[in-house]
């Protein structure tokens, strides 16, 4: 750990010269990313200064105790007793700041949710998931900007995909990916029977374009005009975009802002997010070691949870949490999933 805090602490007095060096502030996309390294060191630096104190303090007591002052010599024994616990949870934090993490949890996320199988009770289900996020991400600082999103007849989404901005938004919301699944009685059942539906939640690390290369002649670009609500330049100009990634087959639409070339824009974002997400995922596939519990791998072929109304139930199946409180859950109150998931994964890390 010491070789690990030594590299730390030096690489945070790099990151604050940098920052304070004043040509950084012409280079946005490197002022960003040192923005949020220097907020990742900011922990491990008051940690490391803390543990400092107190190690000096115990080694002041250790000289006191020996003095023949009795009540210095209380004061030093009080000293012995309090300071080493003190220190171990110190260290203990430290330890866990000082894991190899993923760079990319810094990066912003695009979140992208849609109705699985149950017809319209799983576009009502995708609603629901969609307003869960919105509210938990808030709650965390976070913002939220809607990139496209589609809706069905009976009120819910087909499809909707937003970008989380702000501190760690990948990091934070990384092991949402996967298969989400509802038991209860819909609206339109008149016999009260439950109906199970899903939704999946794929989350992407925001690709940056020094992440993901594009050349022009990879993409095939088709305009069309957008349909549905939007304003007056629905139906009369070509403002929507498709972009086709030629070399693997992905295809972005986007209509959902009001010219083409915003529409451009946002196609290639979530393009870039996509493209990246994919180099992740072959990369984390050609890994040997298991992942115990799936937890972290973002792998969104499993059932990861399951909302069950009757029972007011929600369950993790990864980590075999569950909790009896779903309509706080469905209001953004997240943070005992979010990070019983992240304290799962950490763990696996210190047992690799």
């Amino acid at each position: 750990m010491e070789a690990r805090l030594r590299q730390a602490l030096a690489r945070a007095e790099e990151v604050a010269a940098v920052l304070a060096d004043p040509s950084t502030a012409g280079e946005p996309a490197k002022l960003r990313a040192l923005g949020r390294e220097h907020t990742r060191l900011a922990p491990v630096v008051l940690l490391a200064e803390r543990l400092t104190k107190l190690k000096d303090e115990l080694a002041q007591a250790r000289e006191m105790v020996q003095e023949a002052d009795p009540e210095l010599q209380a004061m030093a024994r009080a000293d012995l007793s309090r300071l080493p616990p003190e220190i171990a949870g110190l260290e203990a934090d430290l330890h866990e700041h000082l894991l190899p993490r993923d760079p990319l949890d810094d990066r912003d996320a695009i979140v992208e949710i849609r109705a699985g199988a149950g017809g319209d009770e799983a576009g009502l289900f995708a609603g629901d998931l969609y307003r869960m996020y919105q509210r938990f991400v808030q709650r965390q600082g976070l913002s939220v900007e809607v990139i496209s999103l589609s809706d069905n007849a009976a009120g819910g989404l087909k499809e909707v995909i937003f970008a989380v901005r702000g501190n760690e938004p990948f990091g934070l919301l990384r092991r949402e990916a996967g298969v989400h699944r509802v038991q209860r009685v819909p609206a339109t059942e008149s016999a009260g029977r439950i109906h199970t539906s899903a939704a999946t939640v794929a989350v992407l690390p925001e690709a940056e374009e020094v992440d993901v290369v594009i050349q022009s002649q990879e993409l095939k670009i088709d305009v069309f005009r957008s349909s549905g609500p939007g304003g007056q330049s629905v139906n009369t100009t070509d403002s929507a975009v498709r972009i086709t990634h030629l070399p693997t087959g992905l295809v972005v639409s986007q209509q959902d802002q009001k010219s083409q070339l915003q529409n451009k824009l946002k196609a290639m974002e979530v393009l870039r997010a996509r493209l990246l997400d994919r180099r992740v995922a072959e990369q984390e596939a050609a890994r040997s070691r298991d992942r115990r519990a799936m937890v972290g791998t973002g792998d969104r072929s499993a059932k990861i949870r399951t909302y069950n109304f009757p029972q007011s139930r929600v369950t993790d199946h990864r980590i075999n949490l569950s909790t009896h409180n779903l309509a706080e859950v469905l209001d953004g109150k997240l943070d005992d999933f979010v990070n019983a998931l992240r304290m799962a994964s950490r763990q696996e890390q210190l047992n690799a």
